[in-house]
């Protein structure tokens, strides 16, 4: 399938080491994968589920002690410590090589080794970079064929080129010996003893993020934990937006979200391009454009059903994954808590186990049908809303740049930054209040710059400078860049803002920032909205109530500096640019 030699010398060498029994080259077609399916079910890796209701669809369960992203065991393996930062594990290269390489030796014993060629990003688009992931899991390459481009047309597009080298191995699933490794000075990532989602799809946070955030910084562009949306005005005229959330934060529901009537009824249209990763680059005409280099959604099932997401539940309905839900047995379809009022009368719960809803007690996730970390992976073609430049090579100019959190008091409904190095400032410092979801005590402010904390794949105080030098890049063409908070809460700890689908009505606001149309009052924080500047039009909320959720309370800011004091000095030497702006902001609320 190939004459490339570093490759072919490359995968002679990772099969010295792990000694598969054989070597299967994946070539992304429909015969090849429906052969590796009927395998998989055939030993109960995979489970068909209801061809009429479901069709092309499959239940996957991962060891009871592998079923989410394992931060403690992910390192980053630089030459030096200060290459990995404060907000990264650590280990030299040499070390890293030898541990897993002990552990690598053998380990596809018995087994077969796929090599998957894959694309993040369209084949041949400039944003584009191509990886090979070696793996011993059926269940790695049918979602690999969901969550990239995949098979022989990226090999044609690699000819003699570089590749980002992945080497998973399920081995023995030892959760001791679990480790996910990335060697971003090798081009490099090395993945053992998991067989979950995150942590084996090495095309996800892994390269997308981790070790393309590295590649970025060297190459000049960005590597983003963002959503890119559309908005299509009555005129068809499309403005982009990229968005970053921490978890919890509604960043799927926004990537998707559905506009509310009296926008639908104008004409207005919100387009999907992406719902977790951005790669940003500036064009050739000084704008700063973004692809999706994914080709699917990994996303959390409980809590997505037809109300809160419409789009995300659609985009299940066929050729999709679902990983540690819960098996209807009345129809052989898949069901998780939040998906319906009704719980099926009987259920195979994500353990295996026979399930009931009197086993079901709301406090006790231990007692839910399906994992709270649950998953699909879905085609992105299957979203209703999917955006008609998904495929482009181009990508698409994006006009604003939004980065979110959850706040109970703190942050206004949506305030713009000053310039592109004060929305720098606003990124580096997100934060995040713990939910009683979390583990841990509530209300625990968790700081997670641009939503990017566990992925940023080298020093993150360089990360920030990077930030900065490409605002002086794009210049008087950079986006502009906001801040909002969907989760005010009254006294009662009720949500004020309606959020979901009605979030639109900020977003026109910001869209309206970006094309000089809309108005804004200056505060210590930024700039925040004339309060009837937001249509509230069939919302049952007032001006006032507006005017409410825009207040900026300068003791809670005060509060706020100390905080971001503690955070930057953990930090270590954050930009000069970024403590002059904290300077600014405790200056303005004096």
């Amino acid at each position: 399938m190939t004459k490339n030699i570093k490759l072919l010398s490359w995968v002679d060498e990772m099969a010295a080491l792990t000694k598969p029994e054989s070597i299967l080259w994946i070539d992304g077609s429909e015969e090849q994968l429906e052969m590796l399916r009927k395998e998989a079910m055939e030993t109960g890796e995979l489970i068909k589920l209801n061809e009429e209701k479901l069709p092309g669809c499959y239940l996957h369960r991962s060891a009871l002690n592998d079923v989410a992203r394992v931060e403690q065991r992910t390192f980053i393996c630089t030459s030096t410590k200060d290459g990995a930062g404060p907000t990264n594990n650590w280990m030299a290269p040499a070390d890293a090589y030898a541990k897993l390489g002990a552990l690598f030796d053998g380990s596809m014993k018995g087994r077969t080794m796929y090599v998957i060629p894959y694309s993040m990003g369209p084949v041949g688009s400039e944003f584009s970079k191509i990886g090979i992931e070696l793996t011993d899991s059926i269940y790695v390459v049918v979602s690999m064929a969901i969550m990239t481009r995949m098979g022989k047309a990226v090999l044609d597009q690699l000819g003699d080129g570089d590749f980002v080298k992945g080497l998973h191995s399920k081995a023995q699933l030892s959760e001791e010996d679990r480790y996910i490794c990335h060697f971003p000075e090798d081009n490099a990532i090395w993945s053992i003893n998991s067989g979950y989602g995150g942590n084996v799809l090495l095309g996800k946070k892994c390269f997308a993020l981790r070790i393309a955030s590295y590649l970025a910084n060297k190459e000049g562009w960005m590597a983003e934990h963002m959503l890119i949306l559309g908005i299509e005005n009555p005129k068809g005229e499309v403005k982009y937006i990229a968005a970053a959330f921490p978890s919890a934060c509604g960043k799927t529901n926004l990537a998707m979200l559905i506009p509310p009537e009296l926008y639908a009824k104008e004409g207005y249209k919100v387009w999907c391009v992406g719902d977790d990763i951005a790669w940003l680059r500036q064009g050739p005409d000084g704008r700063l454009w973004a692809i999706n280099p994914e080709n699917g959604f990994f996303g959390v099932a409980p809590g997505t059903n037809a109300h809160s997401n419409f789009n995300a539940l659609a985009s299940t309905k066929k050729n999709a994954i679902f990983t540690n839900v819960a098996l209807d047995t009345s129809d052989n379809t898949v069901w998780w808590e939040g998906m319906t009022d009704e719980k099926p009368a009987h259920a195979i719960d994500w353990k295996g186990n026979e399930w009931t809803p009197d086993k079901f007690v709301k406090a006790d996730k231990s007692t839910y049908a399906a994992h709270p970390n649950s998953r699909f992976t879905a085609p992105a073609e299957n979203c209703p809303c999917i955006s008609s430049e998904f495929n482009s090579g181009a990508g698409v100019p994006i006009s604003a740049i939004i980065f979110g959190g959850r706040r109970a008091k703190t942050a206004p409904l949506v305030y713009q930054s000053r310039n592109w190095q004060h929305g720098v400032f606003v990124g580096s410092t997100m934060a995040s209040e713990t939910t009683a979801a979390a583990a841990g005590a509530v209300g625990v402010v968790r700081r997670d710059p641009m939503a990017m904390l566990p992925f940023i794949g080298y020093n993150a105080n360089d990360y920030f400078a990077h930030w900065l030098d490409m605002g002086k890049k794009l210049g008087d063409k950079a986006p502009k860049i906001f801040n909002v908070n969907w989760f005010r809460t009254d006294d009662e700890g009720h949500f004020i803002w309606p959020g979901f689908g009605d979030n639109m009505r900020v977003l026109m606001w910001i869209l309206g920032r970006c094309d000089g149309t809309m108005d804004a009052d200056e505060t210590a924080i930024g700039f925040v909205p004339k309060a009837e500047d937001i249509n509230l039009e069939g919302l049952d909320i007032t001006v006032d109530t507006v005017k409410e959720l825009l207040n900026v309370d300068k003791e809670l800011w005060t509060e706020e500096t100390k905080g971001i004091d503690e955070f930057y000095a953990k930090m270590g030497r954050v930009p000069a640019e970024l403590q002059g702006e904290l300077a600014t902001l405790k200056a303005n609320l004096k």
